[in-house]
């Protein structure tokens, strides 16, 4: 029975960790794209980490990017976070994306932390389910 103990107040301890910071992680998707819903391009901008920073320079560049190649993003119906997933030592995280036309997408945010701060280093648009190549 001590064991059985042992092992749900293991598994409890090591799940709280990892649920607090998947709700950081949503919680920082979540306001950087209803920032894009905002045209809100500077804070939007405030969620990349500075490797997008750099390469984009303004939050001007960075917002005409999103609109124009991740539409989606700028002006989504709905979202869902699936996964969180670590691949290779970086945090993952799967987000479907209802678009305005009622289209499925499936986007990949590679996340860094940085100073205890989540940011998004990397998307990437994945097959959405149901649709074949």
């Amino acid at each position: 029975m001590r064991h059985f103990i042992f092992a749900v107040l293991l598994s409890v301890g090591l799940y709280a960790p990892a649920h607090a910071q998947g709700t950081e992680i949503e919680t920082n998707i979540r306001a950087q794209i209803e920032a894009f819903q905002a045209d809100d391009f500077d804070s939007a901008f405030s969620y990349a980490s500075p490797t997008i920073q750099q390469v984009f320079r303004s939050p001007e560049n960075f917002g005409a990017m999103v609109k124009n190649g991740y539409p989606m993003v700028w002006r989504p119906a709905e979202l869902r976070f699936l996964d969180l997933r670590d691949v290779a030592g970086q945090l993952w995280q799967k987000v479907m994306i209802t678009d305005a036309k009622g289209h499925v997408h499936v986007l990949d945010y590679q996340m860094v932390n940085l100073e205890g701060i989540w940011k998004i280093n990397a998307v990437q648009v994945l097959e959405a389910p149901g649709i074949a190549a």
